[in-house]
């Protein structure tokens, strides 16, 4: 089990070592004569959405030689997942034992070649401030292709809404979201892509793992409930070691995402403005008040060896209070786990 931030190349590491067990196994020699004529997957990869599919599928169709300029390889080994849940840690138990976890940097964290603002900014006013980024954006005189826009908003009705806006205030603009058929979804992608459309307005759908070059500005028009989908969306600039921009409209409405989002920010060296502060402290209050802990981002960590340190509690895996019901002798941080349970560390 492994995870790292994103444009590490987790697909890369995945892919690799499943086309070099088909190539050895394809080299071990003639089928015997009675072995019947079938076709059978010998790997299944689960991906999020079907543009993410598709790139998966056309990485692994293959080649003997490939030849990319540097930057284009990187594009190409960029796709994963940003983040790794604890309730995903849980559900890969049932189907793994005693395996090594394997964390790779500040994993659910963002990158610092990513400008992120955050501006504050009533619901009524959210079309005209956009309005204004792309017009200053537009006055910088770059080039279609090489400053795309992604807009994130929460409902597809709210996507076909806003990209009607655009192309009605000279802004051209496509959408990306369910319930567009697979033609019309990749449609959109190669009109943005070309930069025929430089604006698109997606939801969810486009934040996780989409390699789209050229992306310049990510704008949170509307924020997620949840810190990882943000670090998904803001993920799509900043690849392949250029820098991008990502700006966030917050109000009233975003309060419960002040605390994590600030500490994203400050994780990433970004500058926290001093009203998202006083927000983010009040959130942490009120959450004290009530009882209830703060919580935390996850970070990349082996929820077992939370369970581990814990000493107490149900254990996931052996089901009793006893540390070493599921974790072998040992829960420090030194010797891993004992001997049932194997962590690799970066």
């Amino acid at each position: 089990m492994a995870c790292a931030q994103t444009g590490s190349g987790k697909t890369a590491a995945f892919c690799f070592p499943i086309i070099s067990g088909i190539m050895r196994n394809s080299q071990s020699g003639p089928r015997p004569p009675r072995m019947p004529r079938m076709a059978f997957p010998v790997a299944l990869i689960l991906s999020p959405t079907r543009e993410l599919s598709i790139q998966l599928r056309e990485l692994e169709r293959g080649v003997d030689i490939l030849v990319a300029t540097p930057g284009r390889l990187v594009d190409l080994l960029e796709r994963a997942s940003a983040t790794f849940p604890k309730e995903i840690q849980r559900l890969a138990a049932d189907f793994l034992s005693n395996y090594v976890f394997l964390a790779v940097g500040r994993v659910g964290s963002s990158t610092d070649l990513i400008v992120q603002r955050v501006e504050y900014v009533l619901e009524t006013d959210k079309r005209s401030h956009l309005m204004d980024l792309l017009h200053a954006q537009r006055a910088n005189g770059v080039q279609a292709k090489q400053a795309l826009t992604l807009v994130f908003v929460e409902t597809k009705k709210g996507a076909d809404s806003l990209e009607n806006w655009l192309c009605v205030n000279g802004f051209p603009a496509t959408s990306i979201h369910g319930d567009r058929t697979q033609q019309e979804r990749e449609y959109a992608l190669r009109s943005f892509k070309s930069g025929k459309t430089p604006i698109l307005v997606a939801t969810d759908v486009a934040a996780r793992g989409l390699d789209i070059p050229h992306v310049a500005h990510v704008v949170n028009f509307d924020l997620p409930n949840d810190i990882d989908d943000y670090v998904h969306r803001i993920g799509r600039t900043g690849r392949a070691g250029k820098s991008g921009l990502a700006t966030a409209f917050f109000n009233d409405n975003n309060s419960s995402l002040a605390r994590p989002l600030a500490d994203l920010m400050q994780e990433a060296n970004q500058e926290v403005p001093a009203w998202l502060s006083r927000f983010a402290a009040r959130s942490s209050y009120g959450r004290n008040r009530r009882g209830g802990g703060a919580g935390g981002r996850f970070g990349g960590r082996d929820f077992r060896r939370d369970s581990a340190n814990r000493g107490g509690g149900m254990d996931y895996y052996g089901g009793s209070n006893n540390v070493n019901g599921g974790y072998g002798a040992s829960g420090g941080y030194g010797g891993g786990y004992g001997p049932t349970v194997t962590s690799a560390w970066d």
